[in-house]
């Protein structure tokens, strides 16, 4: 079988199933584990397919955001390695912004005994994660509670955020494209990433792969508002060349 024909013969078993493991896939179609996951990869980054850790789901899409909970345990190995490489970049006597989400408490994580670090976020999940950590001030933004996640949002939290300058952003999105820049799929929460944009002197975008080359609904910032992003490690030579050749550092873990 030809892999573009046992490609398409995957998207039809995943739709009538909604769900598959890398292991029924290999025995389904008769191949080894590791044929079958380069063809998920490539399958991904046509947005058909959406691959979780061991498996893979239907893909609903950059304008569809499952829930906090769904997310939370989502990709979650990659996220602690994304987690792990950002507070590698975050030096002592830094003031930095940590967005809310379900990647950027894992930097929060990373952070715990450091020194001399101020956090300003608008995620109480992030500000719980530091409450014993005396090296590390948290500034909580206020505003709206969003009570399914815990994030802080509205016209009290950008209101803080435009008296603020940070030396660093980490920045969580749905969806970042190397031509069309950050997207998101809610309109009410693209002003807070803005603001915390327009704070920094540099913006880090963490995303596990899933979210890297999708496009959402509205525009949150323009690529060139991105220094780096930070993702998982299977993204492809092509993706690579294209955030590269828009001047945009990815960094792979």
């Amino acid at each position: 079988m030809l892999a573009a024909e046992r490609k398409h013969l995957i998207v039809e078993y995943v739709k009538q199933r909604h769900t598959a493991t890398v292991a029924a896939l290999a025995k389904h179609f008769h191949v080894h584990e590791a044929t079958i996951r380069r063809d998920l990869i490539e399958i991904e980054q046509e947005g058909l397919l959406r691959r979780t850790h061991g498996g893979v789901v239907l893909d609903k899409g950059a304008n569809f955001e499952s829930s906090f909970s769904e997310r939370a345990i989502d990709q979650i190995e990659e996220k602690i390695r994304i987690g792990k490489k950002a507070a590698e970049m975050i030096e002592d006597g830094d003031h930095v912004i940590l967005d809310s989400g379900t990647t950027t408490i894992h930097i929060a994580k990373h952070l715990t005994h450091r020194n001399n670090i101020t956090l300003v976020t608008n995620d109480i999940n992030v500000a719980s994660e530091l409450r014993d950590s005396p090296g590390v001030t948290v500034i909580v933004t206020g505003g709206l509670l969003y009570k399914s996640s815990f994030m802080l949002n509205g016209m009290f939290t950008d209101q803080v955020l435009h008296t603020l300058h940070v030396q660093k952003a980490f920045i969580g999105t749905p969806a970042i494209h190397p031509k069309f820049g950050l997207t998101h799929p809610e309109a009410q929460l693209v002003p807070t990433k803005q603001g915390m944009i327009r704070a920094a002197q540099e913006v880090i975008v963490v995303a596990d792969q899933s979210k890297v080359g999708k496009v959402s609904l509205h525009t949150v910032a323009p690529i060139e508002s991105i220094h780096s992003i930070i993702t998982g490690n299977d993204i492809s030579e092509s993706v690579r060349k294209q955030f590269k050749d828009s001047g945009i550092q990815l960094i792979t873990v």
